[in-house]
């Protein structure tokens, strides 16, 4: 039986993607087409994705919940990497809240 990945782990590599495509731009790549696209649309995407997480956790649907909480969280890390904000912030922040 595979050890369920952590959350942590995961992000870290999901991070690691998106750094990587934003500098390589890969054609048919929707995280380059993100990052170097309107940054509002970009920035639409946080709401509308965040709209979903909602509206799943309304409807009791823990399947759709995690879904769209994926949904958010990489549209989350795209903006974060758009304007300059490194995993490493968001974590050091995040720690300072404990």
């Amino acid at each position: 039986m595979s050890e369920t990945p952590s959350l942590g782990a995961t992000i870290d590599e999901l991070c690691d993607i998106i750094a990587r495509r934003a500098v390589s731009a890969p054609e048919g790549s929707y995280t380059a087409k993100m990052l170097q696209g309107d940054a509002d649309s970009l920035l639409k995407k946080i709401g509308e994705e965040a709209t979903e997480v909602v509206m799943a956790a309304k409807d009791l649907d823990s399947n759709h919940l995690c879904y769209e909480a994926v949904d958010l969280i990489y549209h989350l890390l795209l903006v974060c990497e758009r304007f300059g904000v490194s995993p490493d912030e968001v974590a050091l922040e995040m720690r300072g809240r404990f």
